[in-house]
């Protein structure tokens, strides 16, 4: 499994763009990632983004470069028929008016992250799946790290695909977490291995129905071969129906004590289960990330770092050691005996349950954001029957949806706000000694923010500036 070619990207990437015209839309981190690969390749670039440069920021020092072009600032069809290739970033869907004339016009459309991996000559180990990935990989990537592999986690977590290409060495692995929109254009994407976590609805503002979404996350597998390895999870009736129709050997994950083959939860421990045996791994009051939903996502780890030969011993260790990622049900402050927990990465309502499903005191739950056409009447029941959520405080686009499908199920002690200072401020004052206040919007963040990690980034300030704010009202003096 270890590269030993001594090749820095694969020969055919060097034949295929050196000296080509490539039409680069999207100047943020994953256009500008591609951008540097495709001048190390040898090709001519021409950067495109509507936003101009005042408004992007300081760009790479690689790209001033001769074979570089900027056209910031304005439409990028103009410069279409001047292109042999148009590579796009995630955030352009293929329905755009832009990919529709490069396909008429017989131009190659590639998605970043095809790109990268066509250029790869590392192993690549892949995570999708509504929920979870950014967990799965950053753990995984720990268990190789601790194994004495170096892993490049990469993709979708914010750290683009062909940025870890420009920077591994031949012989690491790159972890790349997978998601919808970058699947739309997988094209001849192949993983060594790959697992799938779950489906549930998301992204259906761009991807219209759950056929289409399902359909996306299935093409995970269309480019591998019997030789490479599914990791599915069995208690997911979406991801188990599609195990026939894929041809890579499967292994399953599960944590409802299924009787199958690989990582499993048995007696409030994961294992791992081979050949009839079942060898404990760690048990769940071990780990230090919260919640069923990180069990399942320490299964998934487990089974791919496992099959991919990192020692039983370590992948134990890891979990025993991991502490989660940021922005993930993440610990900020405690504040007047309140624990305020960042969950920014909920940008659906799946993910939104299975915070509030983590909670074990009093909670204040913040939510709201970007609408993404999705339903929230299972985000609403889950509040109502959680008995733990005793508040919830809305802002965003998604706010009176929110408020209906809570009145609906009959939970009626919610807070409209119109920002999300605003929020965190009756959050404080609504919340209760030994509680919780959880900020896990179970939107996206486009009507407010640039992403989920600026807007996890604001909460944290702002709930760092209550602190001396609160010793301040505890320190004044009382009138009378």
């Amino acid at each position: 499994m270890i590269n030993s070619t001594g090749e820095r990207f694969n020969p055919l990437a060097g034949k295929m763009f050196s000296d080509k015209r490539v039409l680069v839309v999207g100047a943020a981190r994953s256009g500008l990632a591609a951008a540097e690969l495709l001048l190390e390749l040898g090709a001519c670039v021409l950067l495109n983004d509507q936003k101009p440069l005042e408004s992007l920021g300081v760009l790479p020092l690689a790209l001033q470069h001769e074979r570089c072009s900027l056209f910031l600032g304005e439409p990028a069809e103009q410069y279409l028929k001047e292109a042999d290739m148009l590579l796009i970033s995630p955030g352009i869907p293929i329905t755009a008016p832009l990919v529709q004339m490069a396909q008429k016009l017989g131009i190659p459309v590639w998605g970043e992250l095809a790109f990268a991996a066509f250029c790869a000559v590392q192993d690549i180990l892949a995570v999708s799946g509504t929920n979870g990935k950014t967990t799965t990989v950053s753990l995984l990537g720990e268990m190789l790290n601790q194994s004495g592999r170096i892993a490049h986690v990469a993709g979708n977590i914010g750290y683009p695909l062909s940025a870890a290409v420009l920077r591994a060495k031949p012989e690491d692995v790159l972890v790349a977490e997978v998601s919808s929109f970058q699947l739309e254009t997988a094209g001849g994407f192949h993983p060594r291995m790959a697992a799938l976590l779950n489906i549930t609805p998301d992204h259906l503002d761009r991807h219209l129905t759950m056929a289409r979404y399902i359909g996306l996350k299935k093409r995970l597998f269309d480019n591998m071969a019997r030789g490479d390895v599914a990791v599915l999870n069995y208690d997911d009736d979406k991801v188990r129906s599609i195990a026939d129709e894929i041809a890579p050997v499967i292994v399953w994950f599960s944590r409802s004590g299924a009787q199958v083959n690989g990582a499993v939860f048995d007696g409030d421990a994961i294992c791992w289960r081979e050949n009839g045996e079942t060898r404990f791994m760690c048990a769940a009051a071990d780990l230090k990330i919260p919640g069923a939903h990180n069990i399942e996502n320490a299964l998934a780890a487990t089974a791919m770092a496992s099959l991919y030969g990192v020692p039983l011993q370590v992948v134990a260790y890891t979990l025993k050691r991991f502490r989660g990622v940021e922005h993930r049900i993440e610990f900020v402050e405690e504040v007047a005996g309140v624990r305020w927990l960042n969950d920014s990465k909920g940008t659906n309502p799946d993910s939104t349950i299975k915070a509030v499903e983590a909670m074990t005191a009093p909670t204040v739950l913040i939510a709201g954001g970007y609408d993404k056409q999705v339903p929230f009447e299972a985000l609403a029941a889950s509040i109502q029957q959680s008995g733990q959520i005793k508040r919830v405080v809305l802002m965003g686009q998604t706010a009176s949806k929110i408020e209906h499908a809570l009145r609906q199920e009959g939970f009626h002690q919610i807070t409209m706000t119109k920002s999300l200072e605003e929020a965190v401020d009756i959050a404080a004052s609504l919340a209760q000694p030994n509680g919780n206040v959880l900020f896990s919007p179970a939107c996206a963040s486009f009507d407010m923010f640039t992403d989920y990690e600026q807007r996890g980034r604001v909460f944290k300030h702002l709930v760092r500036q209550l602190v001396p704010r609160r010793i301040c009202d505890a320190d004044a003096p009382k009138l009378s």
